[in-house]
């Protein structure tokens, strides 16, 4: 079977988009981008092979088992197959860590510092060794947990409790922030086949041994199914920075405005938003786009923008959003400039304006910015869409849905679960067109 992807590669988190040869979507994948694009792309790549395995799985499972049967089994198996890359990943970590140990620059605590570190990572590895409920795991086999903020973040934890004035939590955490790299760089031992067969081993006591053997059969056959790679097209913010041969790159613009238009045929605008810039985009019916706008080089009003409001307030970037859909009060934000916002918060939060007002108000400032590239661009037609990680956050929603209906009267606003793919999609899409008009010349 061949495959054709397309990659986009943001500023802060890289994703994969799989087709298969009828233009059905077979994997995404997503990570984080960091500085490495090249290893962001191969990651995000990878991940959209391991959930097309899973969605031919399911095509194959669906000839033989019912729905509600496949509903149970195969997030289970997804579970328990994350769970194993995950020990994976840590066991890379511990020896890793080991190595970075016996660096000169930590001669004089080398010792104790080993021991603490082997301690941290093996508390690590016990935990995520005793599968815990389904609900506390599910956030993990989506793909919505990056190991290496999900280790970084347990890592820091048990650090600062094994910290002391002999060993100190920069010193251990100079051991990981250096190790961390080199993880992500490396290969893991065994690769997708392998784990797949031992976490079916895994869940073998969940089903009786008739149902076992057909899942067993099935998971083989779908491993059989050769997935020929058609090409690869590469769109976003380091599209640059990849060692794509000039035809294998599309614009962000027109990889977002074909991408929306595949979800909704009947989209003729669209607004993204992302973690570097926001881009306002006219097509036509089939997808072509028309005209478009895109903010300066200034992150303000994007995804960046909220992180450094979320790191300001000392909350996760996911908190935002539900924080402002509180608010009973909007205060009035003057610049979404990033080198201000944290004065004026200060001064908004001294002044003891709450804090979900003040989230209100400048998830309106950041819509406001959009408005106004939308209006530039063409405005808005009956029907139009948002996409980016920022249409995954409620209050931007609810500003954007105010915003339209006071400017614009009543349109309809898609959002797709899967908005922040878009981009990636497209890409694909492109590729796929490629290859059909190389088979034709």
């Amino acid at each position: 079977m061949r495959v054709f992807t397309g990659i986009d590669l943001g500023s802060t988190t890289t994703k994969a988009v799989m087709l298969d040869e009828n233009g059905d979507i077979l994997g995404r994948g997503i990570t984080n981008s960091r500085s490495n694009y090249d290893l962001a792309a191969a990651i995000a790549k990878a991940e959209a092979r391991t959930s097309a395995r899973f969605v031919l799985l399911g095509r194959e499972l669906a000839t033989t088992e019912d729905a509600a049967a496949l509903d149970r089994f195969l997030p289970r198996l997804q579970i328990e197959l994350r769970r194993r890359q995950h020990l994976q990943r840590l066991e890379v970590l511990r020896e890793i860590c080991a190595e970075e140990c016996q660096h000169p620059r930590v001669a004089r605590i080398r010792e104790e510092l080993e021991r603490r570190v082997d301690q941290i990572v093996s508390q690590l590895v016990a935990a995520e060794a005793r599968p815990g409920p389904l609900a506390i795991i599910t956030k993990e086999a989506k793909g919505s947990d990056f190991f290496r903020d999900r280790a970084s973040s347990d890592y820091s934890r048990l650090a600062e409790k094994a910290a002391d004035v002999e060993v100190g939590f920069d010193d251990l955490m100079s051991i990981f922030d250096k190790a961390i790299i080199r993880v992500e760089n490396t290969e893991l031992k065994e690769g997708f086949e392998e784990l797949i067969l031992q976490a079916l081993l895994d869940l073998g006591s969940r089903f009786d041994e008739t149902t076992l053997a057909r899942y067993r059969a099935a998971v083989q056959r779908t491993l059989a199914i050769e997935l020929i790679d058609g090409g690869v097209i590469g769109t976003g913010y380091g599209r640059q920075r990849l060692p794509f041969p000039k035809e294998s790159i599309r614009s962000e613009i027109l990889c977002h405005g074909l991408g929306a238009h595949h979800q909704f045929p009947n989209t003729r605008t669209v607004l993204d938003i992302g973690g570097q810039d926001t881009k306002a985009i006219q097509v036509d019916g089939v997808g072509i786009v028309t005209s478009f706008q895109m903010n300066d080089r200034c992150a303000a009003g994007c995804g960046r923008y909220l992180g450094y409001i979320a790191d300001e307030m000392n909350l996760g970037l996911h908190e935002l959003g539900p924080i402002a859909l509180q608010s009973e009060r909007t205060v009035k934000i003057s610049s979404t400039c990033t080198v201000f916002a944290g004065a004026e918060l200060r001064d908004h939060l001294s002044s003891g304006q709450r804090q979900e007002d003040i989230l209100a108000g400048l998830h309106r400032a950041i819509i406001l910015r959009a408005m106004s590239l939308l209006a530039r661009s063409g405005g808005i037609d009956d029907e139009f869409t948002f996409t980016g990680g920022v249409a995954n956050n409620p209050a931007a929603v609810k500003a954007l849905r105010q915003l339209v209906q006071e400017n614009y009267g009543d349109r309809v606003l898609n959002i797709s679960p899967n908005s922040i793919y878009t981009g990636a999609l497209g890409a694909a899409l492109f590729c796929r067109r490629a290859a059909e008009d190389r088979a034709a010349a």
